[in-house]
């Protein structure tokens, strides 16, 4: 076979260090380099780039040299632009005031000393006269103009005519937020929830949308036993005797089918597993960390009623409830049988088992986004939808 026509087998470890380590953006940010300085060797110059840009956090922080002029190729980012009326600024500037003693600055209107010694020595500095603002004010608009182009998509403007505490918030807040990039994004999302929490729907929902591959581990066990496969031997007697499945021939069947192309180049969405802590570390030690984690919270209330009410059909197989999708007749409703998981009793063991292990499982999971599923399941999908779109918002610990 011509190489060039080779199908290209993509390690599922590539993808997933490429994104923890930000490996695009480092090469971005070399390429970038390369081009503004042009340099004689290109190779001595990304080594010295490497060595000199080694800390993760530069990469972090974005990279053209061409708009801050800064040593080493780096600029800040995010940006953070302080606006308000020349009329304020004037203003604000006419009342300045320095102690000649210790350099401290007030104002006659935000910031008056209490002490009538400070008062009577305070000096009004120099160049802070209606006149002279207003020419330096004159200066700064005709250079911002030519310099605002330099941080398109990462400029946020934030009025400065207002109490300085809401400045600090809303220049923080916008900070600490994490902001899309240019690198290649493969979701690996995980659903948790009780059972009747919506996973699956939600699940197929992502995966009609998006083409990741819906990975059921539930559905994922059965699938194995069907195709009589060595696993598949391995699950049955577990099936026959109806126990739990050990958790080394679970996370072996799963990490079979996660490696394979389609899991790694369309992503995937897993539910039904990890249910517990130790099944958690037992995925990440596999080398299969999601990059999203959802939590689906609904009240016991509501998951009694989408479960007790369902039914079957033993003669169709067509399922029902007997509250959102009753059977259209009353001679097919005399004969819908109930699932025994689907009483009341088990369902409580059920819900009480997941919250038990629940606290832990967002524990490790720190980056997971919690939502409220006792709602519309398209309402939960586009939460779900926003959380996999945008980036993770900066937790400060």
């Amino acid at each position: 076979m011509d190489a060039t026509t080779a199908p290209h087998i993509i390690p599922p470890e590539m993808p997933q260090y490429g994104e923890e380590n930000h490996i695009f953006e480092l090469m971005q940010a070399m390429l970038e380099q390369l081009l503004i300085h042009q340099p004689k060797e290109p190779i001595s110059f990304m080594i010295e780039h490497l060595q000199r840009n080694n800390d993760h956090d530069d990469f972090q922080h974005a990279v053209h040299p061409a708009a801050s002029g800064a040593p080493g190729g780096r600029r800040l980012h995010p940006e953070v632009m302080l606006k308000a009326p020349d009329t304020v600024l004037i203003e604000r500037n006419l009342g300045k005031r320095i102690d000649p003693q210790t350099g401290e600055i007030y104002h006659t209107t935000f910031d008056w000393p209490s002490d009538p010694d400070v008062q009577n020595r305070l000096v009004e500095p120099a160049g802070i006269s209606e006149l002279e603002t207003a020419q330096k004010l004159l200066d700064y608009h005709r250079n911002i103009i030519r310099i605002l182009p330099s941080y398109p998509k990462i400029l946020k403007t934030i009025s400065a005519d207002q109490p300085c505490v809401d400045v600090f918030y809303q220049a923080l807040t916008y900070v600490q937020s994490n902001h899309r990039t240019n690198a290649p994004f493969t979701p690996r999302v995980l659903l948790c929830g009780p059972q009747g929490s919506g996973k699956s729907l939600q699940a197929a929902l992502l995966a009609q949308k998006y083409g990741l591959v819906n990975v059921c581990c539930g559905q994922l066990l059965k699938e194995t036993v069907a195709d009589k496969s060595s696993f598949g031997e391995l699950i049955e007697p577990f099936f026959e005797k109806k126990v739990t499945v050990p958790d080394s021939i679970i996370i072996k069947v799963l990490v079979q089918r996660l490696e394979k192309q389609d899991c790694v180049q369309k992503g995937w969405v897993l539910h039904g597993f990890p249910r517990d802590l130790d099944q958690a570390q037992m995925l990440k030690k596999v080398g299969f960390s999601p990059n999203r984690v959802f939590f689906l919270n609904v009240p016991l209330d509501s998951i009694i009623e989408r479960l007790t009410l369902r039914r079957t059909d033993p003669v169709t197989g067509e399922r029902f409830h007997l509250m959102y999708k009753p059977p259209p007749t009353m001679e097919i409703q005399a004969r819908l049988l109930q699932n025994p998981k689907d009483s009341e009793e088990q369902i409580k063991l059920e819900m009480d088992l997941f919250y038990r292990n629940s606290a832990e499982l967002e524990q490790f999971y720190r980056q997971a986004i919690i939502l409220n599923g006792d709602q519309d399941p398209y309402t939960v999908f586009e939460y779900i939808e926003s959380g996999i779109i945008n980036p993770l918002p900066t937790k400060v610990s």
